[in-house]
Parts: C-alpha cells; sequence; structure tokens
C-alpha cells in the first residue's frame, strides 16, 4: 500500500460577514480538501442543517464536550459557544486529508498554540461600511447584534499579526483564488516534500542502475 502524507491543517478567520464561510465552501471538497464541521450552541439559521453546516448542541452538551477534552478548540462569540470536534479532525488529518477550520479568531489562536504547524488565513473585508451592507444583506440579526459585530470587528482585526496569511474579501471569485494559491504554495513547501521528493529520485536512479 502506498503511504501517504499527513494532510495539512488550516485555519480560516475573520469578522462575522467578511466572507469566510463562503469561500470555505468553494474551496472543500477540491484538491483533497475537506471542511470540519464545528459544534456550536447558537441556532440554526434558515436553511442551516445539523451535522451538515453545524453540529447543534445545547450549552450543557458542549459543556460536558469540553469537559470531556473532545473539542480541538473552543470560544465564546457573541454569547454563542462554537467548537472543532478533535478526533474527526485528527482522523482526516493522518489520513492524508487537508482539513479546513473555519472559525473565530479566538479559536484559531487555539489552535495554533496546539498545533503550530496549523495554517492560518485571515479574511478581511474591503471596508467596514461594505462589512455594515453584508451584515445587513444578511438579514439574520438585529440590528442591534449588527452594531455589535462591527464594534467587535476592529479588536478582532488588531490580532492579524497573529496570522500567516490574509486575503481581502472584495471580489469573491478573487479571494477564493487567492486563497487556494496559498494552499497551493503549502502544498510545495520544502520541508514537508524533501524526504518524499528524494526519495522518488532515488528510486528512479536504482531502477536505471
Amino acid at each position: 500500500m502506498r503511504n501517504h502524507q499527513r494532510g495539512k491543517l488550516y485555519v480560516i478567520s475573520g469578522p462575522s460577514g467578511a466572507g469566510k464561510g463562503t469561500i470555505c465552501k468553494a474551496i472543500a471538497g477540491k484538491d483533497n480538501i475537506e471542511l470540519s464541521i464545528s459544534m456550536t450552541t447558537r441556532n440554526p439559521r434558515p436553511g442551516e442543517i445539523h451535522g451538515k453546516d453545524y453540529f447543534f448542541a445545547t450549552k450543557e452538551e458542549f459543556l460536558d464536550n469540553i469537559e470531556k477534552g473532545n473539542l480541538l478548540e473552543y470560544a465564546t462569540v457573541y454569547e454563542n459557544m462554537y467548537g472543532t470536534p478533535k478526533d474527526a479532525v485528527i482522523s482526516k488529518l493522518e489520513r492524508g486529508r487537508n482539513v479546513i477550520l473555519e472559525i473565530d479568531i479566538q479559536g484559531g489562536l487555539q489552535v495554533k498554540k496546539l498545533m503550530p504547524e496549523a495554517i492560518l488565513i485571515f479574511i478581511l473585508p474591503p471596508s467596514l461600511a461594505i462589512l455594515r451592507e453584508r451584515l445587513v444583506g444578511r438579514q439574520t440579526d438585529s440590528p442591534e447584534v449588527i452594531e455589535k459585530r462591527l464594534a467587535e470587528t476592529l479588536n478582532e482585526i488588531k490580532l492579524l499579526g497573529e496570522y500567516d496569511y490574509y486575503v481581502v474579501n472584495d471580489e469573491l471569485e478573487e479571494a477564493v483564488s487567492a486563497v487556494k494559491g496559498i494552499i497551493d504554495a503549502e502544498a510545495r513547501r520544502v520541508p514537508d516534500k524533501v524526504k518524499p521528493i528524494i526519495g522518488r529520485y532515488e528510486r528512479e536512479k536504482g531502477e536505471t542502475e
């Protein structure tokens, strides 16, 4: 059986309304990339499906998972709790799959601390004015919640320096292409590839002698 390399873990974060979810869905399922499903205590939005978009849980269920060490990271965002089931992510990585975590900045920094090899990508809105338009256009939050999200956005952007890459989501197609470019570049990073590449040439040399 052909041995495969361990997959890479990508964390994609950004302010609410920056478009990180849309970008993640555009690249998931392609080029050996799988999107991790998060657990949350917030209520489902229209059209969201349990087990596909999120694992929706009660606060008691969520706290039980924390106590049992079942979450790779977790955070409270706008009074709701979000977390990443640990075993599912590690299993995919060990099978050679690349995994994307679409999580908030707090969670992203937790993952970076526990798994320093994770690659963190920050999605930025073109401006706060456009971000406001997007949040209003979603029609999922009250005006009070939108203002709260906008107020928090600047605090989140101040943590940009903790991330490895950033992408400004002005035109969606260009933003998706930029994220794909980062993933393609990381796939060719020499420290990860040098041994299998050298081994391939060594085997080829042996076969020709």
